[in-house]
């Protein structure tokens, strides 16, 4: 038996990097179908075929995850389609080029904060609804190391960050007895596209930061997602309010 045999799976975020590599061990690990959702058609597409190739049947869906009308609308066409949403692993995000404090501007901080934590809200909210009038479910939502510990020069980021775990620990505590489980994934610096890139504007925080990684070597996607999936399984049953933080061990030291 795979680890969510069964499973109907939303997974945002999934065009890529971690959503991408989840998607991919939910298909292998026996979920029923796994909805593949990104902003960007191209990565959705790609992915679909990966799960495929892992064994799984996917959909893709193109959504802007900061639009309530079409995050609500994504629930129904899951719940329609299948008639249940079993599991879900809110993961969209982005990243920002570091720079001081007093040198964020409105408008770098509003979209931070609307894609990293108002989208998880969004999510989190009609997820629950379908999940209450069903009688079941388990959600995953990506914070990050810089849930727990600030990241410098990102203090929207970190701002966002933390929101995440709030959310996270405020459903989980409302939801206690009531068959749904809420959990977060705290990865680390992981290789993505979205570190990549924030990597490349300036070198020397690239080899600053990978100085700091265990073993001096950014952490795997699949890595997190295998975290994310465990967390959505029966085997975490007994698993709700967690802040799981998974960077090979660098936070603690």
């Amino acid at each position: 038996m795979g680890l969510v045999d069964g499973k109907v799976v939303l997974v945002t975020g999934a065009g890529g990097g971690m959503g991408r590599a989840g998607a991919e061990i939910f298909g292998a690990e026996g979920a029923e179908h796994v909805y593949v959702v990104d902003v960007k058609e191209d990565g959705a597409a790609e992915t679909v075929g990966l799960v495929q190739r892992a064994g799984g049947t996917a959909t893709a869906l193109v959504v802007d995850v900061t639009d309530e009308g079409a995050v609500a609308d994504m629930v129904q066409r899951v719940v329609r389609d299948h008639g249940r949403i079993d599991a879900a692993w809110n993961n969209a995000g982005i990243n920002d080029v570091s720079r001081p404090f007093h040198e964020l501007d409105l408008d770098s901080w509003n979209r931070m904060i609307a894609v990293n934590l108002t989208s998880v809200f969004l999510c989190m909210k009609h997820e629950i609804a379908a999940m209450l009038a069903q009688g079941h479910g388990a959600i995953v939502n990506t914070s990050s190391g810089a849930g727990i510990i600030a990241a410098p020069g990102l203090p929207h980021y970190t701002a966002a960050k933390h929101g995440v775990l709030g959310l996270t620990k405020a459903a989980a505590q409302e939801l206690n007895g009531r068959n749904i489980r809420v959990n977060a994934v705290c990865p680390g610096m992981v290789d993505t596209p979205m570190i990549q890139s924030w990597f490349s504007t300036n070198p020397d925080l690239a080899n600053a930061v990978l100085a700091t990684m265990p073993g001096g070597k950014l952490g795997r996607p699949d890595q997190v997602a295998q975290a994310a999936v465990w967390l959505c399984s029966d085997r975490a049953d007994w698993v709700s309010g967690l802040s799981m933080v998974v960077d090979g061990g660098g936070i603690n030291r």
